[in-house]
């Protein structure tokens, strides 16, 4: 049988390549184990797992946030509210129980944060894809993902690099909800504002789908597991900022000045594996798993190349950069600053939202503008 046929009879079969998927995936998880330690090897397990539910049950961010602004259809946003839910029941005491053990994703509010969480929420609508939807797109191979992905890498480092004076400019100390009463604060504002959700829904929209019970649940359980296991919350940002400056190192580049880049914590980053960083196995991790369903699916990455103008191109790679300076600047994206800040207890992950929020209504309105999307 030669190559050719060999190829053909494994798409064609299911089983197979399925089997070979699964495989291939714990293989990989045991690579990683054996080589930097059973920690490491079960994030990228984690990480495999949140792309898969992701892609898998359609959970995202953009996506609910466009459709509430839209349509009124507030399931999404309602199911991400339930996973945040979740996860805050046990991340709030566990946080206040293993004080030093682990860490929130705990922020200051200030100048820049607000600012770079709303020019996030404009760029998130013009990819259509926050920080994990751009991997989860990546990884199933759309196009947009595909290139908007590199150029949030580049803006994370660039605005990791600039991260001091923006931050100069004025910020308040973190301010955080706590123990049980930091519980019941945070719960029972989840609790105020699905109500107004579904004061406003549209008809037809207030019951959420058993799909987005599943994946919020999902995404909860492996949102706990993150933080148990890599001592802090789940976050995106960083690792890819993290990628683009090592690879400015390579290129040659000289990070001496830049505060952040060459704090200790983060200088001995730069030297160390990525498969060491917590935060670039659990990216990694999500797009392999997206990848994987969108095999598992169809048989392989067969996005069409969209038919776009060329200002539309433009503007993705425009909105990656964009979005990857200012989730730096706002200390993250929906994951990081708004499920994983509400869901540790930081107040700031609440301004995130807001600010965000107010920018993504603006982004879905711009892109029919920039060709993205047919004008109404």
């Amino acid at each position: 049988m030669s190559l050719a046929d060999t190829s053909s009879t494994f798409n064609k079969t299911p089983y197979l390549r399925r089997s070979a998927l699964i495989g291939l995936a714990l293989a990989v998880v045991l690579i990683v184990a054996l080589a930097a330690g059973l920690r490491f090897g079960m994030l990228l397990l984690v990480g495999l797992g949140f792309g898969i539910v992701l892609e898998g049950f359609r959970f995202g961010f953009a996506g609910p946030w466009r459709a509430l602004i839209l349509r009124r259809d507030v399931t999404g946003v309602l199911a991400q509210l339930l996973a945040i839910g979740i996860v805050a029941v046990v991340a709030i005491p566990l946080l206040s129980s293993q004080d030093g053990v682990l860490v929130g994703a705990h922020a200051p509010i200030g100048w820049a944060m607000l600012g770079g969480a709303f020019v996030f929420g404009i760029a998130m609508q013009v990819v259509l894809g926050c920080g994990s939807g751009t991997l989860v797109n990546a990884g199933s191979g759309n196009p947009v993902g595909l290139l908007a992905l590199p150029f949030f890498a580049i803006g994370s480092f660039a605005g990791a690099f600039h991260l001091i004076w923006w931050t100069d400019l004025g910020t308040l100390q973190p301010l955080v909800l706590s123990g049980a009463t930091g519980l019941g604060v945070t719960l029972a504002l989840l609790a105020a504002l699905a109500l107004v959700l579904l004061l406003i829904a549209a008809p037809g929209s207030r019951k959420l789908p058993a799909r987005l019970w599943l994946a919020a649940c999902a995404i909860a359980l492996l949102a706990i597991g993150n933080l148990v296991i890599a001592g802090q919350p789940w976050g995106v940002v960083y690792g890819l900022g993290l990628w683009a400056a090592k690879g400015a190192v390579a290129l040659g580049a000289d990070l001496s000045g830049s505060a952040f880049w060459m704090a200790d914590a983060n200088a001995l980053r730069l030297g160390q594996s990525i498969f060491t960083d917590v935060t670039s196995l659990t990216n990694i991790g999500i797009i392999g798993g997206a990848a994987i369903v969108a095999v598992w699916r169809v048989g392989g990455l067969s996005a069409r190349l969209p038919r776009l103008p060329a200002r539309a191109w433009l503007a993705v790679i425009a909105a990656g950069f964009l979005m990857g300076y200012s989730s730096r600047l706002a200390f993250g994206c929906n994951v990081g600053a708004f499920f994983s800040g509400i869901s540790t207890g930081s107040l700031h992950g609440w301004a995130w939202f807001v600010m965000a929020f107010l920018g993504a209504m603006i982004g879905v309105r711009l892109r029919p503008a920039l060709g993205l999307e047919p004008k109404p």
